[in-house]
């Protein structure tokens, strides 16, 4: 079946890649606002996740194809008392975001969803497989050089909560459990990988 990742991610793409999968990209550009706030990290990490996947299916219904799309949350505080972090708005915000995180032991939540679109344009509607990933990342309490050093490399932008674990931001991260190291890049690629083979599994036994 076709694959198309709904993300303009550069590093979903080579996340992607890397696990040998063919695919064509088409970014979903749904909105990403909330209607109220998500009962937790994971919950609002799902909810985008399932909207951008099924927002790029909703262009191919009837066709052999699989969608898959992605939203990655980071997440400041407990479970019930947190602040999610989306991307910066400007070099204030990520300032803001990163003396929010300095010192802190937060969550990033990569949410995935898989859509499998039907082959018949008057059956059922699409199957969706979703689940979502955690990483908890301790990161050691940052000196204001070390944010200004951060802010002037420019990697922030684009990137959830702030940093780009992959790159630059590597050295503030002391520790990682739960999750693993790409998902805080930006996808979970065993996870990915299952919600794929599930949803070709039950599109073609659904034939």
């Amino acid at each position: 079946m076709r694959l198309i990742l709904a993300s303009a991610s550069p590093r979903r793409r080579d996340l992607l890649a890397a696990a040998g999968l063919a695919f064509d990209i088409e970014p979903s550009r749904v909105d990403e606002d909330f209607a109220g706030r998500p009962e937790s990290p994971r919950a609002a990490a799902l909810e985008l996740a399932v909207r951008k996947a099924l927002s790029v299916a909703a262009q191919h219904a009837g066709e052999d194809v699989l969608v898959l799309g992605a939203d990655t949350i980071v997440a400041v505080g407990g479970e019930r008392e947190f602040e999610l972090l989306g991307k910066p708005l400007d070099v204030e915000d990520e300032r803001r975001m990163l003396r929010l995180l300095s010192g802190t032991r937060h969550q990033v939540v990569t949410g995935v969803c898989v859509v499998a679109c039907t082959t018949d344009g008057a059956g059922p509607p699409p199957m969706v497989h979703a689940d979502a990933e955690a990483t908890y990342v301790t990161m050691r309490v940052l000196a204001q050089s070390d944010i200004e050093a951060y802010v002037a490399s420019g990697e922030w932008t684009d990137k959830a909560g702030g940093y780009a674990i992959q790159e630059g931001a590597e050295g503030f991260v002391t520790k990682l459990e739960g999750g693993g190291f790409d998902n805080v890049v930006g996808l979970p690629v065993r996870l990915a990988l299952d919600l794929l083979a599930r949803a070709q599994c039950g599109a073609q036994g659904g034939r």
